[in-house]
């Protein structure tokens, strides 16, 4: 390995809290639930996965050290986007599984899903993984987003295992990842592959959680670093007295990173997407409420200001949710005459062709915002959401709208913006103390799962805002968060994202203190993540845990 820093050398030194149920490794006593259902569609899920639907909830107990059980080679995949803690994860199931029978031996798959199925492999040995405890990324045997739907990648991936002896896989990743443990769980039971499969719930966007999931692991790590990022906007504000700050914050499906960032720092804007479309609010509704909050502070000669944006926001607004689906459609039909068009020509084209509706929305956006949505587009032709600039456009859309009103005398203020994208600076972050104990417990209660012979779950580890000895070590049957979605053309069943719930108690506290917030001055510096000090700054939990739980 390279040169490491003064920090990574230290933090190798921290030693992960385990739940007092894996006190005595990975041998534990199982207690099963009841049968369990899935979240929608129960008839139509439980038969696509007739093998695994309806297995019980599990809770483990600390269980007696024996000699040893029999040992075991598994593989471990990374699945999707980074999140801070993945490597701990796998370094909680190396030890986990050498807890059980230190003949164990782990192998990881490289570059996600697709190495499973090309047979793109590694041994992960002790000296190499303890080179990556208590460090962020992926890259330790890197990840991608290859998914597992076709009998010949099952096929492949069963040969490619049995090759190597691996009678377990554990799949890291998000929503998608996880369906993907969930089909391979099911196939590989069906046709007595003797594989068992483990997942582990990922995702920096706070979207894969329920009773028995608090946490996506990296939620927490990530919002301190964009919350860190964000204060020292805020201080920058407050410091310059001159610039609205508009942040875009990662968050496509949920708005979960900027209402936890804005609990973390009071900003005095923050649009929750899910708000957005439970009400139905119109653009130009966005647009007046954060015009309000800068004519409400510059009447108190505040003329700074940090607003608060959801990456997925315009997918919420039902007016550009409808225009980008009207262009989507017409350029398709354009073919290649659209495609011979400059960005300015396939504006045109496109405003000529759409709804009336659709074409006052159009016209009523940012120019730079009307080329994005008509040339920056993915191989199936549609508009890549998450590529369209919505802090510039909404920061643009506000200076025109206060121009108007101090022509007409009622606004006196001054507005000058800044424009910010806050993602991939949080993905691969360093752990925080909560995500490096919470991921290597996820690991080596997968290893426990396995232990149990369970196929089909997902690692579950809750009552993360006591101290780790009063964790909640299980395992919850992966079919149980699924229901039906249609994607591109057919329904496909799919672990069901986790929304920011508008009667949740995170939300509710948000709301009751956002109108204080959007007028006075009241930012909250959270400064970097802290590793070394007491632990009410070191060991604090997300502020949307301890709301939700509270």
């Amino acid at each position: 390995m390279s040169e490491i820093s003064a920090l990574q050398k230290a933090r190798a030194a921290y030693r992960p809290k385990l739940p007092a149920a894996l006190a005595n490794g990975a041998f534990v006593k199982v207690s099963e639930g009841e049968a369990t259902k899935s979240v929608a569609d129960c008839d139509k899920i439980s038969q696509l996965f007739p093998k695994t639907y309806g297995s019980p909830v599990l809770t483990f107990a600390k269980g007696d050290a024996k000699a040893a059980a029999p040992a075991i080679n598994v593989g471990v995949i990374l699945s999707g986007g980074q999140a801070p803690g993945g490597h701990n994860v796998i370094a909680g199931l190396f030890d986990g599984i050498k807890s059980l029978n230190k003949d164990s031996r782990l192998f990881g798959f490289k570059k996600g899903p697709d190495g499973l199925v090309k047979n793109e492999v590694m041994e992960l040995t002790a000296d190499f993984v303890d080179s990556y405890r208590n460090t962020g990324g992926f890259d330790m045997i890197g990840s991608g987003r290859t998914k597992l739907e076709t009998v010949e990648q099952f096929e492949l991936a069963a040969e490619n295992c049995k090759n190597l002896g691996i009678t377990a896989l554990v799949i890291i990743g998000g929503d998608d990842s996880n369906t993907n443990a969930c089909v391979l769980a099911e196939y590989f039971k069906a046709n007595d592959k003797g594989i068992q499969v483990v997942g582990c719930p990922k995702t920096i966007d706070g979207d894969l959680k329920n009773e028995w999931i608090e946490a996506s692991f990296g939620f927490d790590t990530a919002c301190r670093v964009y919350s860190e990022l964000i204060g020292n906007l805020c201080r920058d504000a407050n410091s310059a007295k001159k610039y609205w700050h508009f942040v875009k914050l990662m968050g496509r499906s949920a708005s979960h990173i900027a209402l936890e960032c804005a609990l973390q720092v009071h900003p005095n804007v923050a649009i929750i997407s899910e708000e957005v479309a439970a009400k139905r609010m119109t653009l130009d509704d966005i647009v007046a409420q954060i015009a309000r909050a800068v004519v409400a502070r510059a009447e108190n000669g505040n003329n700074f200001g940090i607003v608060l944006i959801p990456e997925g926001l315009v997918e919420f607004i039902p007016e550009i949710k409808a225009l980008i689906a009207e262009l989507n459609d017409i350029l398709a039909a354009g073919g290649a005459e659209v495609e011979a068009l400059d960005a300015v020509g396939k504006a045109n084209f496109a405003q000529s062709k759409l709804s009336a509706a659709s074409a006052a929305v159009f016209r009523s956006l940012p120019e730079g915002i009307r080329k994005q949505l008509c040339n920056d587009r993915d191989p199936h032709g549609n508009v890549q959401v998450s590529l369209i600039e919505t802090e510039k456009m909404l920061a643009e859309m506000v200076g025109t709208r206060l121009k108007a009103m101090k022509a007409a005398g009622t606004y006196r203020g001054k507005f000058g913006k800044q424009t910010h994208f806050f993602g991939y600076e949080g993905r691969c972050a360093a752990p925080s103390n909560y995500d490096a104990d919470y991921c290597y417990s996820l690991g080596f209660n997968a290893a426990a799962l396995i232990g149990a012979g369970r196929t089909g779950y997902m690692s579950s580890v809750r009552n993360t805002i006591k101290p780790a000895d009063q964790w909640i070590a299980g395992g919850i049957p992966i079919t149980m968060m699924m229901n039906l979605e249609h994607r591109h053309g057919a329904d496909k069943p799919v672990i069901r994202k986790a929304l920011v719930e508008l009667d949740g108690a995170p939300f509710k506290f948000f709301e009751s203190v956002r109108e204080k917030w959007a007028v006075e001055t009241d930012y909250v510096y959270p400064g970097p993540i802290q590793y070394f000090g007491p632990s009410e700054v070191c060991d604090l939990v997300t502020k949307t845990l301890a709301l939700e739980k509270n």
